[in-house]
């Protein structure tokens, strides 16, 4: 492995171009950069861990440094926001392969240089294992545009950005031995491990004016709404035959033996956007997705009265799935 200071200069060859924002980048003990008057600042930070949130045992370096700047673009996109600045501190077992890392930086890169993101610094630690990493992203929002998860309303609607379940089909698909490069689970394996952030969609959806409450998939569709509910101080019933699940999650959960409406309300890391809206705004907003993006969001049930997440199947049954996705506490 090569030395930190020859790691830094690999690192600070990743900040790109220069931003008139940017007073000071890389070089200093702080990134000093002047505020746009008259946004809000986001800021966000994400950590990922080794055998928590990647095992090297399938996850390509290049894909894990694509999935450690997007989730934390995930969190400003989760706001209505632009992301502009990052922030990568790196803790590397010794043992480590200079071409691992080259591959991880160059993946980090590329989805820094696809939101125009500019890298502003970090740190570089050794570690006696396991390999961590941790970002932090800041990003900007009108005041007007910005989305709270604290803003639903008994009446509105709850949408999802897309497919739910398919990044933890995908590591379903890993766990069970399925090579990477699998063409029938291409898909929802490219899902765990290199998710998208919905940047885009989501200045769109603050833009409307009409979006309530929004937040992004990450620990799974029943603990997301759960946070929303908790800060808006409601409930919300979710109809499963509503729910968005992908032909390859269906076709894995056949081959695999696995239910993909389990992953699907308590599989995470799709980093979909859920949103909420009034029912009489919906049909405007799916057709400004379609016509601007050609995204077309999914309703999946609504926001009530008193507390807590129901999933409500056709069959009649009606099962309290509260805070039911991933924890890492959990026991």
């Amino acid at each position: 492995m090569k030395s930190e200071l020859g790691l830094i200069r690999e690192i600070r060859g990743l900040a790109g171009q220069s931003d008139p924002a940017v007073i000071r980048g890389i070089g200093d003990d702080c990134a000093v950069i002047r505020p746009a008057s008259g946004l809000l600042q986001l800021i966000s930070t994400d950590a990922l861990v080794e055998n928590v949130h990647f095992d090297l045992g399938w996850h390509p370096p290049m894909q894990l440094g694509r999935k450690a700047a997007s989730v934390n673009i995930s969190d400003i996109a989760a706001m209505a926001g632009t992301p502009r600045f990052a922030f990568l501190a790196a803790a590397l077992p010794p043992q480590t392969d200079d071409a691992w890392i080259t591959s991880f930086f160059e993946g980090f890169r590329q989805v820094l240089a696809e939101h125009r993101v500019l890298l502003l610094g970090g740190d570089t630690v050794k570690s006696p294992g396991p390999l961590m990493f941790t970002v932090t992203v800041l990003g900007e929002v009108a005041e007007g545009e910005i989305c709270y998860r604290s803003g639903a309303r008994p009446g509105d609607l709850i949408l999802a950005s897309g497919p739910l379940g398919s990044a933890a089909a995908g590591l379903a698909a890993c766990r069970a031995g399925i090579p990477v490069n699998d063409s029938r689970f291409r898909q929802i394996i490219d899902c765990h491990l290199d998710p998208l952030a919905r940047v885009a969609l989501g200045r769109l959806l603050g833009r409307s004016g009409v979006v309530h409450a929004m937040l992004d998939s990450s620990d799974g569709l029943a603990t997301d709404i759960s946070h929303i509910c908790e800060e808006s101080g409601c409930g919300a019933v979710i109809e499963a035959d509503l729910l968005p699940i992908g032909a390859e999650t269906v076709a894995a959960a056949r081959e695999l033996d696995f239910d993909p409406l389990h992953l699907a309300v308590s599989g995470g890391e799709d980093y979909q956007l859920l949103f909420t809206a009034a029912a009489a705004e919906a049909t405007r907003l799916l057709t400004l997705c379609e016509k601007e993006l050609r995204q077309t969001p999914v309703v999946i049930g609504r926001i009530v009265e008193g507390k807590g997440v129901v999933l409500e199947e056709k069959r009649g049954g009606r099962k309290d799935i509260t805070f039911k996705g991933y924890d890492h506490f959990k026991k």
